[in-house]
């Protein structure tokens, strides 16, 4: 079958998105196919080109995962020549994301109702990390303070130690993600009926999504049920959680109809019609006891690999623990392109994480770019605003547009 289109091709986004959570949306659109064209402020451009791995022409691999597939406009925002440049490309665009802090876009004088003024049908979202309303909504913040505000991160940790920070944005990229869906039910709305929105994405309300049972739970019980860290063990489930083997780690989730299967799987048949763990409920509270006689089982085993073999034949729920090298490594995550290898000038071949989502009729490009600083602003201001060569060069000497001078990307590449 003959690959389809991108399905976003002929949708333009202005993006006014800076770290994680707002590049993460405007990402998603681009590599599906919308023209998306990223306003930068300054030659330093986006905070995250610095981070990571990186280049002195501002390119860094932390930049590239979440800013690929996107051309750079990089105007003086103080100007009011550069302001006029945006207003006069609002007619031509279809969404505008930002996630600078609440206020701040209206300030620029880029609020939604001046912006619709102009353009009925645009779609405009922000991402921030408490919401643009509300009392903690002037809050500055970012992914943990989301968590911490959303009841999550007291949960991360072990009982008798201090709640953690995990190492990857479990905020930031679930909320851009989301922000991209709701941009894309938006456009089909607005095909629909002619009229744009605003949208309002936050980091906090993701994460308050993300408790799958607590929730109503507490909300009828009160006081007389909670939920508290519960280290390397599930909360509520058992056998489920983290579990010591030969040479590293293994994690089972065993739901109840799932018991009689790891109690075949370690020779102990009987713990099915034992009372301690006849229920969930009550294995639950004999979890200490269940784990050791798991991972006593386990220890008789020479290594992890071996441990995950035996669990399978009885298909009980588990996988390896592995490090971000051993996923890095794996078949079947390269078989299914979830890591993908791109290349930079500047930074050479590297690999990245992929799409999350596999389409039957699309595949995602393999020639993923991403822009120096005003790379891109040539090209469209001539296709967006029709501006000569001459106009262009004269808001150079002005200083509304800005771009890495030629020499630095020459001498990093």
């Amino acid at each position: 079958m003959e690959q389809q289109a991108p399905m976003l091709k002929g949708y333009r986004v202005l993006d006014f998105t800076h770290f994680v959570a707002g590049p993460t949306c405007t990402r998603i659109l681009g590599e599906l196919g919308a023209d998306v064209i990223k306003i930068e402020r300054s030659l330093g451009g986006d905070h995250v080109r610095g981070m990571g791995l990186g280049s002195n022409d501002g390119m860094s691999t932390y930049y590239f995962q979440h800013s690929h597939s996107k051309r750079s406009l990089a105007l003086d925002l103080h100007r009011p020549e550069a302001k006029e440049i945006i207003l006069r490309m609002i007619p031509s665009i279809d969404v505008v994301v930002e996630n600078f802090a609440p206020g701040t876009i209206r300030d620029l004088g880029f609020g939604y109702e001046v912006l619709s003024s102009i353009n009925p049908k645009i779609i405009m979202c922000s991402c921030s990390t408490t919401g643009q309303t509300g009392p903690l909504s002037k809050r500055p913040g970012y992914d943990f303070i989301g968590a911490s505000f959303a009841g999550v991160t007291g949960l991360l940790g072990e009982p008798d130690r201090p709640p953690i920070c995990p190492t990857l944005a479990i905020g930031d990229v679930p909320t851009g993600v989301a922000a991209a869906m709701a941009v894309g039910f938006a456009l089909l709305n607005a095909t629909r009926t002619g009229r744009g929105q605003y949208l309002d994405a936050s980091l906090l309300d993701t994460y308050f999504h993300m408790h799958e049972m607590a929730v109503p739970v507490i909300s009828i019980r009160k006081d007389k049920f909670t939920i508290r860290r519960n280290g390397s063990q599930h909360p509520y489930g058992s056998p489920s959680g983290v579990f010591k083997c030969p040479g590293g780690y293994i994690m089972l989730l065993v739901q109840q109809h799932e018991f009689g299967r790891i109690a075949q799987a370690i020779g102990r048949p009987e713990l099915v019609d034992d009372p301690r763990f006849k229920t969930n409920s009550r294995r639950v509270r004999n979890n200490d006891a269940l784990k050791q006689m798991i991972e006593d089982w386990f220890a008789t085993f020479p290594d992890r690999d071996s441990v995950v073999a035996a669990l399978d034949k009885f298909r009980v729920p588990c996988a390896p623990v592995w490090s971000l090298e051993e996923a890095m490594a794996s078949p079947h995550l390269r078989e299914r392109k979830t890591i993908r290898q791109v290349s930079d000038p500047a930074l050479g071949q590297f690999e990245i994480p992929g799409f999350p989502v596999k389409f039957s009729d699309w595949s995602p490009p393999s020639d993923l770019k991403a822009s120096r600083v005003g790379e891109d602003n040539e090209a469209v201001l001539r296709e967006l605003l029709g501006l000569s060569a001459q106009e262009i060069d004269a808001l150079y000497t002005e200083g509304v547009l800005l771009k890495v001078p030629p020499a630095a990307a020459d001498k990093s590449s």
